[in-house]
């Protein structure tokens, strides 16, 4: 969301209200927070659409202008009609510099070419799609880059991997936690499997010869 939404105040509210906004192309929102009253707002449906169907939608500051004047927020939630999948209301949180928000962040990996374990057929195992993390709502990250340069099958990709903004802490602060790993492909998963599977079955073989020579000498 990178250019402001355009609102206008709602001046009627209650689900009958918000069915007839909608049924105008128009979603039912509402901007809270900052120590102000809400301000319920309606939003072309097509632009709030647009905007959730860029990417980060909750994880991005923007400016909702309504009626000339600019609030800056950051979506907190929103509710999709289940049968349909459209936009049925949002929330919009007011910001400043020094708001502390609680943010889920996108992970990229990049270097993927430079990584041995995955050009031996080594699989991308992703744990975690997003990092939680708590920052100010100035220095939101847009995304965690995590680095697979060097990694080889059986490496595991935890968060002390990342570079993280200045601000920036992860909720989960007692573990360092695993992002992804770079499991082995399914075939070599299977040679190693089968290869324990004889080696079991090899025992198995050797202690009932053992029996069988117990008891025979007895």
């Amino acid at each position: 969301m990178s250019t402001a939404l355009k609102a206008t105040v709602r001046d009627r509210v209650g689900k009958g209200a918000a069915r007839e906004l909608r049924r105008k192309n128009l979603v039912p929102a509402v901007i809270y927070g900052d120590g102000k009253d809400p301000l319920p707002i309606s939003i072309s449906t097509k632009d709030i659409t647009k905007a959730l169907h860029a990417g980060g939608f909750l994880s991005t500051t923007t400016n909702v202008e309504v009626d000339g004047k600019k609030h800056h927020v950051i979506p907190r939630d929103y509710q999709l009609d289940p049968v349909r999948d459209f936009v049925l209301h949002v929330d919009f949180l007011r910001v400043g510099a020094k708001t502390s928000l609680t943010i889920e962040v996108p992970v990229r990996f990049v270097n993927e070419e430079a990584s041995p374990g995955l050009k031996r057929g080594g699989v991308l195992n992703i744990v975690r799609h997003t990092v939680e993390v708590n920052c100010l709502a100035s220095d939101i990250p847009e995304s965690f880059e995590i680095d697979l340069t060097g990694t080889e099958v059986g490496d595991s990709l935890n968060i002390s991997r990342v570079k993280l903004p200045q601000g920036a802490v992860p909720t989960i602060t007692d573990r360092d936690f695993t992002i992804a790993t770079i499991a082995a492909p399914s075939a070599l998963r299977s040679e190693s499997s089968d290869d324990a599977d004889a080696e079991e079955g090899e025992d198995g073989a050797e202690e009932t010869a053992e029996g069988e020579d117990g008891a025979s000498g007895s």
